[in-house]
């Protein structure tokens, strides 16, 4: 089963956010061995590009040989759900990798993150919480499986 990792800054502090996130992840989880790592918020008395400083630190980290790291940014490629499907399913097949999902915090993603990262995706031309982009990534990353499963959730 091939992996998906993720990375976001911050715990989710909203029910919806935790319910609709477990929900996802659970379905999920049926085509991908799923592997999470939450980053802890800068200190709140911090400027933010010091936070974004700090939490960029912590992010890159985590990242493991062979991560490719995919950010999730307002700026980034815009894709159909078909497209990210194809595009994930290319970033899983590949030998000796696994795409990592980067999720900031409510300042962004630093210098230094944008600059290791392979792929820059939006989910939206809107600024979106980071709490429900968690959550709209994991639908989109589930319909992009059950696309390729030719299961019965996408409808174009």
């Amino acid at each position: 089963m091939s992996k998906i990792g993720f990375l976001w800054v911050g715990k989710l502090k909203e029910s919806f956010s935790r319910d609709g996130c477990a929900l996802y992840w659970k379905k999920l989880s049926r085509f991908f061995q799923l592997e999470e790592t939450v980053i802890k918020d800068a200190p709140g008395k911090l400027p933010p590009t010091d936070k974004n400083k700090v939490e960029g630190e912590r992010i890159l980290s985590k990242v493991k040989p062979g991560d490719v790291l995919i950010l999730l940014d307002e700026f980034g490629e815009r894709l159909t759900s078909r497209t990210l499907a194809d595009k994930l399913k290319a970033w899983t097949d590949a030998p000796n990798q696994r795409p990592v999902f980067v999720i900031g915090g409510p300042f962004g993603l630093s210098d230094e993150v944008k600059a290791a990262a392979r792929h820059t995706i939006r989910l939206s031309d809107m600024t979106l919480p980071h709490e429900l982009a968690r959550l709209l990534l994991l639908e989109q990353l589930y319909r992009a499986g059950t696309i390729h499963k030719n299961m019965p959730y996408h409808h174009d």
